[in-house]
């Protein structure tokens, strides 16, 4: 055999050896590969309807968010004890007491009410947003494309949420600070 044979011989073998340890390794090297570059959350929530059937004394003042690694998070701040809510993803969000449509940026809509006023017991505003169609810059986030107020009418506010699309959410109540609460709405990035 000349040596040009023997060089195209071991470059063919040694192609072949690479391929063949490629498929048998690759899922795992790539799978690892894959995790790094989103984390892995556990995330199990679904994108059900979620409701917690209290109403509350106390009233909305205000809103606000935050980016995580594997969700963007809303709080809506209610002075006084915790309120219920019901969040649900929507075709359109409707404004209170008009049933007008709210305008969202995103492939998903999510109609969040939290069981408390914007407005206390003499009937002043408790929250009164300088743009009701962007109550916090979302821009960047991963999940959220828009945060808009949906009014506030018998005992309950309402807010539409514009999200990339229909990903998995949930919702939850915190309690404090001082008497104050809090619910949180975390929508995640993917689903998992």
């Amino acid at each position: 055999m000349s040596t040009t044979t023997i060089r195209r011989f071991l470059t063919s073998m040694m192609g072949s050896l690479l391929l063949a340890v490629g498929l048998v390794a690759g899922p795992g090297i790539l799978g690892s590969a894959a995790a790094g570059a989103s984390p892995y959350c556990g995330i199990t929530w679904g994108s059900l309807d979620k409701s917690w059937q209290h109403y509350s004394s106390g009233t909305v003042t205000n809103v606000r968010s935050g980016r995580h690694a594997c969700f963007d998070r809303l709080v809506v701040d209610v002075a006084g004890p915790v309120a219920g809510y019901n969040v649900r993803y929507v075709d359109v969000v409707r404004a209170q007491g008009s049933g007008f449509e709210v305008p969202l940026r995103g492939g998903a809509q999510l109609q969040v009410v939290v069981h408390a006023p914007a407005y206390n017991e003499h009937g002043n505003s408790t929250y009164w947003p300088a743009d009701r169609s962007e109550l916090v810059n979302v821009w960047g986030y991963d999940t959220f494309r828009q945060v808009a107020f949906a009014g506030t009418f018998e005992g309950q506010t309402s807010l539409g949420l514009g999200v990339r699309a229909r990903l998995p959410f949930r919702v939850f109540t915190l309690e404090g600070p001082g008497t104050s609460s809090r619910v949180v709405i975390d929508v995640a990035h993917y689903w998992q």
